[in-house]
C-alpha cells in the first residue's frame, strides 16, 4: 500500500509540473507583459482544474453559499493545512493574486512565477510586512481580489484546529471597505498531509465558499470584530465537516 501511495504521490508531482511547463509560455507574458497581467488568475484556475482532473478524476466540489459577483473586489481568506490548499483555492473563477510567505521563491521555476505575479512576504520581518500591505494596497486599487492563508502558513500542530489568525490581512480588508469571503478547506490535511515525505492519498478535494462579511466601520475594533468572524465562520464548518464535536 505505502508502494502505491509513492508512486500515486511522483504521479501527482509530474502532473503538477507538466501543466505548469505547458502553461509556463502564457504565463511569461503575464509576467512580462503590464496589461496582460489579469491573464494569470485564468491560468491558475486551468491549472487547478486540469490538475485535480487528472489527480482527481474530477473528485473535486466547490460549494458557494452567494454567487461571487465578478465585479467586486475581494478578500478570500482560507484555513492552511496543507499544500494541496494552493491549487485547491485556484478552483476560484475570480481575479485574485496570493498573499503568500516568501520562501516560496526557492521552489525552482514555480517560485520565480509566483513571486513576479503575487505579493510575497517575509512574516519575519516588519519592513516586508509592511511593504507587502503597500504592494497588496496598490493590486486591490487596480482591481484585483486577494488571497491569503490568515495563520500565516502550515503551522497548525492538530488540524482541522486552526492556528491564531494574524491581523495584517484583516487590517486591509478595514482601511479598503471590501469584504472578506471566509473560505474553507475541510479535507486537505487528510489527502496530503504536511510530512516530510509529501504523500498524497486518495481523495475528494472540498472547497465552502462562504458569504462575503462586511467591515463594520474603519477602526481597530472593527478589525478585531471581523478576524473572530471569520475566524468562527471557518472553524464552525471544520468541525462540521470533520464531524468534531463543539
Amino acid at each position: 500500500m505505502k508502494i502505491l501511495l509513492k508512486v500515486y504521490s511522483v504521479y501527482g508531482l509530474i502532473v503538477f509540473a507538466l501543466i505548469f511547463l505547458v502553461l509556463l509560455p502564457f504565463f511569461l507574458l503575464a509576467m512580462f507583459i503590464r496589461p496582460l497581467e489579469r491573464i494569470a488568475a485564468p491560468l491558475n484556475h486551468i491549472w487547478a482544474r486540469v490538475f485535480f482532473f487528472l489527480l482527481f478524476l474530477q473528485r473535486t466540489k466547490v460549494i458557494y453559499e452567494e454567487k461571487l459577483d465578478p465585479n467586486q473586489r475581494y478578500l478570500f481568506c482560507a484555513n492552511h493545512f496543507s499544500y494541496l490548499d494552493i491549487p485547491t483555492i485556484g478552483l476560484l473563477n475570480h481575479n485574485f493574486k496570493f498573499i503568500g510567505k516568501s520562501s516560496l521563491r526557492k521552489v525552482p521555476i514555480w517560485g520565480y512565477m509566483y513571486g513576479r505575479l503575487h505579493v510575497l512576504v517575509d512574516r519575519e520581518s516588519l519592513r516586508s510586512r509592511y511593504g507587502s500591505l503597500l504592494e497588496a494596497r496598490e493590486a486591490i486599487q487596480r482591481g484585483f481580489s486577494m488571497a491569503f492563508f490568515p495563520e500565516g502558513g502550515i503551522i497548525s500542530p492538530n488540524p482541522p484546529k486552526m492556528a491564531r489568525f494574524k491581523e495584517g490581512s484583516f487590517r486591509l480588508a478595514v482601511e479598503e471597505q471590501i469584504p472578506i469571503v471566509p473560505i474553507t478547506i475541510p479535507f486537505n490535511h487528510i489527502i496530503l498531509p504536511d510530512e516530510k515525505s509529501l504523500t498524497i492519498r486518495p481523495g475528494r478535494v472540498v472547497m465552502k465558499v462562504h458569504q462575503p462579511i462586511w467591515p463594520s466601520d474603519n477602526t481597530d475594533q472593527a478589525i478585531k470584530e471581523i478576524r473572530d468572524k471569520v475566524n468562527n465562520q471557518i472553524q464552525t464548518e471544520l468541525n462540521k465537516q470533520n464531524n468534531i464535536s463543539d
